[in-house]
Order: structure tokens, then C-alpha cells, then sequence
């Protein structure tokens, strides 16, 4: 199981990265990252016949991804029984007050 976790982890690590690149090279209103690749030329590059541009597509493509590798990892989280943070917090010993107010300014 802990094989799968890591294998899914992996993937869902490298597909944000990923996604984050493809959409700074997107090229917006104002021509974006894009325009590090010789300015508009870059455009020609990515673009599909389909008239939808491949670095659309693939954006489309890897946030499914994403999507999907997030739920993958909740679900097989759960099913590890691994402690979120706050369910840490609850372990940890908290130190009593004590009765005597010298003692706690000292």
C-alpha cells in the first residue's frame, strides 16, 4: 500500500510542477512567459490544427491529472489512517499550571 501512496505522490508532484510551467508559458493578453522564446514565434510552436492550442490541451490534460491524483491521495491517506497536523496536536503534553503564582514568575 505504502508503494501506491508513494508512486501516486510522486506523480501528483511532478504534475504540479508541470502544470505550473504550462501555464506561465501561456501566453496571455499581455504575452506572458511566452514571449522568452523569441516573442510571438513561440505561439506557432504550440499551436494545434484543431484551432485549440496543444499548450491549452495539456493544461486541460494535467490539471485533470492533478484532479484526480488529489483524491487518489485523500482516499488512500484515510485508508493508512495517517494523522493530520492538528490530530498531532492533541498528542502532545501540555505543562499544568501551577498552584503557586511565585513559582510561575520565577
Amino acid at each position: 500500500m505504502n508503494i501506491i501512496y508513494f508512486a501516486f505522490q510522486f506523480v501528483h508532484y511532478s504534475v504540479c510542477a508541470g502544470l505550473i510551467l504550462v501555464v506561465l508559458l501561456q501566453a496571455g493578453k499581455s504575452g506572458g512567459m511566452a514571449g522568452i522564446f523569441g516573442g510571438g514565434g513561440s505561439d506557432q510552436i504550440f499551436n494545434a490544427p484543431s484551432g485549440m492550442a496543444f499548450i491549452k490541451k495539456l493544461t486541460i490534460i494535467m490539471a485533470c491529472i492533478f484532479m484526480f491524483t488529489s483524491i487518489v491521495l485523500t482516499k488512500l491517506s484515510t485508508n493508512m489512517s495517517m494523522m493530520s497536523v492538528v490530530d498531532q496536536l492533541s498528542n502532545i503534553p501540555v505543562p499544568s499550571a501551577s498552584a503557586d503564582p511565585e513559582q510561575a514568575s520565577n
